[in-house]
């Protein structure tokens, strides 16, 4: 039987545990959500990170194919994916990060990103996800199989770009008609999300560019070395819109956090009477003051 066929096989059948509410739908829900991101660029190499992109997008799938009152649980499957095997092998594997271990599941969305390095396919699998006609019959079997009446729904707002990761990018803009849409902050997951959203928009609004010094920092492989801060910090707002937020270069992001910096209203830096530093050093935080 062909690799494609034995894998199609293989994930129309896939370990499911049987609640009151139904088969779980979890694995499923994941696998679509790595399909979105081969299919927008943003999964390229056989490393597949638990970050904002991964866990927006299992949200968003969820949420279109999904009827039933289970629990919207992204670790769940990321972890027991593992158990599903194809030619008596798995297919998935999670590479924790040096001097950690992963032997059950983490819960916590943001605990299983602080041990983990990446997820991984095997390299047969990956090969048939990367490909274009082969992702796409992949797809097409998986709505088949578990979502067959709400498939037509989740084409067609896959299409037109409307949904969750939309909403959610809309209201971190601080658009007013997307407070009353998909977006709102009940469980871990959807915090994560939206702090790695936030994260990743604030430095692009400044050209990735640290907003007091003007400093700008890329590599060639599209990371950006200038920090999303909150102005009212997090803990104490809970709002991650982009008008609670300034691009920073990592130094005065710290500084900024801890008092030792900020802005006033008219947009001029000042300094803590309270910092100590070699006034004359270039990167004095005093120079950064208006005369």
């Amino acid at each position: 039987m062909p690799l494609l066929h034995q894998f199609i096989d293989k994930i129309t059948r896939l370990k499911r545990a049987n609640t009151k509410y139904g088969m779980a739908p979890h694995k499923p829900v994941l696998l679509l959500a790595f399909i979105d991101l081969f299919e927008k660029g943003i999964l390229t190499q056989n490393r597949v990170y638990v970050d904002a992109d991964l866990v927006g997008a299992f949200l968003e799938n969820w949420r279109l194919l999904v009827d039933t009152p289970h629990s919207a649980d992204f670790t769940q499957p990321f972890y027991y994916l593992q158990s599903d095997h194809m030619n008596g092998h798995p297919f998935w594997f999670l590479q924790p990060k040096p001097g950690c271990t992963i032997n059950a599941h983490i819960k916590s969305v943001k605990t299983l990103s602080q041990v983990l390095d990446y997820g991984h396919f095997s390299p047969e699998v990956f090969i048939l996800l990367n490909d274009p006609l082969s992702r796409s019959l992949i797809k097409k079997e998986l709505l088949d199989a578990y979502f067959p009446q709400a498939k037509a729904a989740y084409l067609q707002s896959k299409q037109t770009g409307q949904g969750y990761i939309n909403d959610l990018k809309q209201y971190i803009l601080n658009e007013p008609e997307a407070e009353y849409k998909t977006v709102r902050m009940v469980t871990e997951e959807e915090l994560f999300v939206r702090g790695g959203l936030f994260k990743k928009m604030v430095p692009k609004m400044y050209n990735s560019s640290c907003c007091i010094t003007g400093m700008r920092l890329e590599s060639a492989y599209g990371h950006t070395f200038i920090d999303a801060c909150h102005i009212v910090p997090f803990s104490l707002s809970h709002n991650d819109k982009i008008n609670n937020g300034i691009a920073l270069c990592p130094n005065l992001h710290r500084a900024f956090d801890r008092g030792l910096i900020t802005i006033d209203t008219h947009y001029r830096v000042q300094v803590s009477a309270g910092v100590i530093e070699n006034a004359e050093h270039p990167y004095s935080l005093k120079q950064l003051t208006e005369s």
